[in-house]
């Protein structure tokens, strides 16, 4: 679990406690509860999951406290706190189905073997207006097979999340994996979210040969490089697949090469420049990935001095914004762009973590051999597509650094270092 921001309020177990006892009708106490619960998943103790389960009992229809109730109750699941399972079970009859979803991934991270408690999850598939895909999830992940006819009739759900998600589940659960397709297929859907969500669903079920079709998915690469490295690891692990067989599609991953991606959107004719550019912001990362690619096509001389302008206006501040900036220099391979691409390399904020490999991929595309002593110190780095980036990027300015990750933590990077010095 990331904890980078979890302790944000930098507040002790007891005035956690305390914010979440605070009445409903002092001033700005509402939002205090919540603060409160959250923050309990600092302190694994008994009284701080005694003071979550009392919480939950407060059932004040007030919405202040019941945003704090589901935070207690997906804080207890954080916690992973057995003795509040009791409590957990009754909240799957609440009436606030935002409730029951905590409480249905809450008793998924702590675990049961209780049938009774398995079957009234299971049992929440047949009431309406519930979070069906977080209570198939669930199901899936206990193995709970008398779910199963449950299930089926979710697999052509209108929300295709749910049906990504129902299809996968019944691979996993029956055994019989030949409806996938139809989930690798969602990869290509105009929901973004949709999109996101398949791919978790591709992992679950440990689609191998789903591999080539996510590092072209256009989404984030955030999700795509998780997707791709927990397959690609388990395939490798397991012989499933050979390091020859999952390394163009993991290059391609890190490369994120906008041409490299299967566009799930479309221009009748090329936009304006400055709407690419606002494009390059789009929370839906298939409309950034289409504006890129226009970008470098449609508009290759007039684009590096856009990307400035919108780097010293918008992008430096936005981490979605700045990653395509600095990717797109480095494909331009524009030189002045040089000492903005360095400083994004260097750039340490949690929220620019991916703009650091790009920006080693730039230098790359840049041959910008001036930068690599400053690869080879960054290489050193326990972030994986970070190191992986500066590996590709060295090779590419001509310095074959693979014989220095060879017994590298990360099973791909090791793979991959081997594979390549074997075949040199």
């Amino acid at each position: 679990m990331d904890n980078r921001f979890s302790n944000i309020f930098n507040l002790t177990e007891d005035q956690a406690i305390a914010l979440l006892k605070k009445p409903l009708n002092s001033e700005d106490g509402t939002s205090e509860r919540y603060v409160g619960a959250a923050h309990l998943i600092n302190f694994p103790t008994e009284k701080s999951i005694n003071a979550l389960i009392d919480a939950i009992g407060d059932h004040d229809p007030a919405l202040e406290n019941r945003i704090a109730r589901r935070k207690a109750v997906e804080s207890l699941g954080r916690l992973k706190a057995a003795q509040a399972m009791p409590t957990l079970k009754s909240c799957l009859a609440d009436e606030d189905t935002l409730t029951v979803e905590n409480a249905v991934w809450s008793i998924g991270e702590i675990g049961t073997e209780d049938e009774s408690i398995l079957e009234a999850i299971a049992d929440l598939l047949t009431k309406p207006n519930q979070t069906y895909r977080v209570i198939i999830h669930t199901l899936a992940n206990f193995g709970y097979k008398p779910a199963i006819e449950r299930i089926k009739p979710f697999t052509t759900n209108d929300d295709q999340s749910i049906a990504s998600a129902a299809i996968a589940t019944l691979a996993r659960l029956t055994g019989d994996s030949s409806s996938m397709d139809q989930v690798v297929e969602f990869l290509q859907h105009s929901s973004v979210n949709v999109r996101r969500a398949c791919i978790q669903d591709l992992i679950d079920t440990e689609h191998y040969a789903a591999l080539g079709a996510i590092a072209k998915a256009p989404i984030s690469v955030a999700f795509r490089l998780r997707g791709m490295r927990l397959l690609a690891a388990k395939a490798f692990a397991t012989g499933n697949l050979t390091f020859a067989e999952i390394e163009p599609s993991l290059d391609q991953v890190i490369r994120d090469r906008p041409q490299d991606i299967e566009m799930v959107h479309e221009y009748d004719q090329p936009p304006a420049i400055d709407f690419l550019i606002q494009e390059l912001y789009h929370t839906d990362f298939g409309r950034c990935y289409l504006a890129g690619k226009t970008l470098l096509e449609a508009y290759p001389e007039q684009t590096p001095d856009a990307l400035l302008k919108t780097y010293a206006e918008e992008a430096h501040n936005d981490y979605g914004g700045h990653f395509h900036v600095v990717k797109l220099l480095g494909l331009l391979k524009y030189q002045p762009g040089y000492d903005l691409i360095v400083e994004a390399l260097q750039n340490p904020a949690p929220q620019f973590q991916k703009s650091r490999a790009a920006a080693a991929i730039a230098l790359g595309n840049l041959h910008a051999t001036q930068a690599i002593p400053l690869l080879k110190e960054t290489m050193n780095t326990p972030i994986f597509d970070l190191k992986y980036a500066c590996l590709l990027a060295l090779e590419q300015l001509g310095e074959n650094c693979w014989s220095e990750v060879v017994d590298d933590k990360n099973v791909l990077i090791k793979a991959k270092a081997n594979y390549k010095i074997s075949n040199s």
